[in-house]
């Protein structure tokens, strides 16, 4: 599909509404614009959301991987147990 903008004194452009649509852009969609031998390429920008860990939620972390780690230490133990009694049980 091909469009002609126009850009502004202030350098903005307009991209039709079918064009848009097209493409699946909404407002506040951020684009990244390069130039290549061709010409202008624009093209949707991905944005990936960040959490940012307090120290208590840190802390909330290394408490449930040490309780996992708890947990499976007694599941290993409990599975070697198991297995040296089967094997010393009479055939």
């Amino acid at each position: 599909m091909k469009a002609t903008v126009t850009i502004t004194s202030r350098g903005v452009i307009t991209l039709p509404a079918k064009l848009r649509e097209a493409l699946g852009l909404k407002a506040d969609d951020h684009l990244i614009a390069e130039t290549t031998p061709e010409g202008l390429l624009l093209r949707p920008a991905v944005t990936l959301p960040i959490e940012i860990y307090t120290p208590e939620r840190e802390e909330e972390f290394d408490q449930a991987e040490a309780e996992l780690a708890r947990v499976l230490a007694r599941k290993a133990s409990g599975m070697k147990r198991a297995s040296r009694a089967v094997r010393k049980t009479p055939r």
